[in-house]
């Protein structure tokens, strides 16, 4: 067994996976699994900067991920740095505070382009899909905090895009009011259809199996329209539901004020500001993919790229 430190740290929030890797089969066995918000890209969208507070933040919770890997005697680690780290301007001094924290594994962050990001994301996800028979062609999208991944594969990728929308950044740039206008959300979607464009000149939706949606937003949507009284991973994880239920829930989540959504049992404190905005995402994609590839149920994986970082160490 090689035990391993995997790191993603993304627009709103960084997260620690440690695990011991078979090396015949690859397999993962977790150890730690944790998540928290920083905020690592607040306010870079207008500014072009990392803000000094959320610098501090993020590089404070490497500090204490770095400790805990010594703890546990991580052998090889892997930080994944994304979407903030590659637009802002002083993105450089991140780097260097993410490096001093660890030091005692020789690595700095990669901030991985927006291909790489999604393939890392694909391969953590579908593990799990094909095991179980799951058909592809999968579309595997990837809602973060600054950006979008849609990867489309069976075994391997075949084709991947990311795309300037997530949560942070549109509830930054039009979801102001509590709850958002119908005039802020009809902004909001007219920004993610023009994203949705992009991505599907690229990946191309007819054909498609099987629509899986991961990372935080999506799973807190799936939560959701399960009806949790707490944020239980094993039963998000692999839920199959009805589009309609999907976007029901996505709709839900974005109409409501942030008092409201704070109080709903299964919510992280971190997520309540934004998850409106992913809900606004989310169900313009599952809206796009009905009609595109007559898809009728959405997938929900709780691997993603941490996962995938993780299987990239070996």
């Amino acid at each position: 067994m090689t035990r391993v430190g995997a790191i993603d740290c993304g627009t709103n929030s960084i997260r620690l996976l440690i695990a011991d890797i078979d090396p015949g089969s690859g397999a993962l066995t977790d150890l730690v699994r944790r998540m928290e918000i920083v905020r690592l890209g607040h306010g870079v969208d207008k500014t072009g900067v990392i803000a000094p507070e959320a610098m501090s933040r993020t590089v404070a919770q490497a500090r204490e991920y770095a400790a805990q890997c010594s703890e546990l005697g991580v052998e090889r680690v892997r930080f994944i740095a994304t979407s903030a780290s590659r637009d802002a301007r002083n993105a450089q001094e991140f780097v260097v505070g993410v490096r001093d924290a660890f030091a005692a594994f020789g690595v700095a962050p990669e901030v991985v382009t927006g291909h790489e990001e999604a393939s890392l994301s694909f391969h953590g996800a579908t593990g799990d899909l094909r095991a179980r028979g799951i058909p592809g062609p999968y579309l595997m999208v990837d809602i973060g905090g600054g950006s979008t991944e849609f990867v489309r594969g069976t075994d391997e990728v075949e084709q991947a895009r990311s795309v300037d929308v997530g949560c942070v950044r549109m509830t930054e740039r039009h979801l102001r009011t509590d709850p958002p206008t119908p005039r802020e959300i009809a902004a909001a979607v007219v920004d993610v259809e023009e994203a949705i464009d992009q991505a599907a000149e690229v990946v191309g939706f007819q054909g498609i199996s099987t629509l899986v949606g991961l990372a935080g937003s999506v799973t807190t949507i799936t939560a959701h329209a399960l009806g949790l009284n707490r944020y239980d991973p094993e039963k998000i994880h692999l839920s199959q539901l009805p589009a309609a239920q999907i976007i029901g829930a996505c709709t839900s989540l974005l109409s409501m004020t942030r008092a409201q959504r704070a109080a709903l049992p299964f919510m992280h404190e971190g997520r309540v500001d934004v998850i409106g905005a992913g809900g606004l995402v989310w169900r313009t994609i599952v809206q796009r993919l009905q009609r595109d590839a007559a898809i009728t149920a959405v997938l929900t994986s709780e691997h993603d790229i941490l996962d995938g970082i993780a299987l990239s160490i070996r």
